[in-house]
């Protein structure tokens, strides 16, 4: 975002600078799996670990952990256990979560209704790059 004056000398943070903690928050949020956990989680429903892996088809256990620790760490994602043998866990989005959820889910959207054009632009640009590499005829 363009201010027109350096952010930092007013207290603010600059998210181009490595050290800006804002950076930090961004690298999680644009996780493939954060991203999907939270479309997932968006509705309200909380939902179990088993749940969640299966909604999310492809990711790994440690993954799914791994970014559910994430987004609990971030104030993203509230973990609950509930004092039952075996101990049953569920995840839910905070508010914070709810409101990153809300962004994401419009682009969830965003890329599901421009999935053709997208399409279309790829394989474009896969036959430019496929044309460019042919030598062509050869020559003796």
């Amino acid at each position: 975002m363009d201010t027109g004056f350096d952010l930092r000398e007013h207290g603010g943070v600059d998210v181009f600078l490595r050290d800006c903690p804002t950076r930090a928050v961004l690298e999680v949020i644009a996780s493939k799996w954060t991203m999907l956990v939270l479309v997932a989680l968006e509705d309200g429903r909380p939902m179990r670990f088993t749940e969640l892996r299966r909604r999310l088809d492809g990711v790994t256990q440690k993954v799914l952990t791994a970014t559910l620790r994430s987004l609990e760490r971030e104030g993203l994602l509230a973990r609950e256990v509930y004092p039952t043998v075996p101990p049953r866990v569920e995840y839910r989005l905070t508010v914070l979560g709810r409101e990153v959820g809300a962004l994401i889910q419009h682009i969830t959207d965003w890329s599901q209704a421009n999935i053709d054009t997208i399409r279309a632009a790829r394989r474009q640009f896969d036959e430019r790059a496929a044309e460019s590499q042919d030598p062509g005829p050869v020559r003796r």
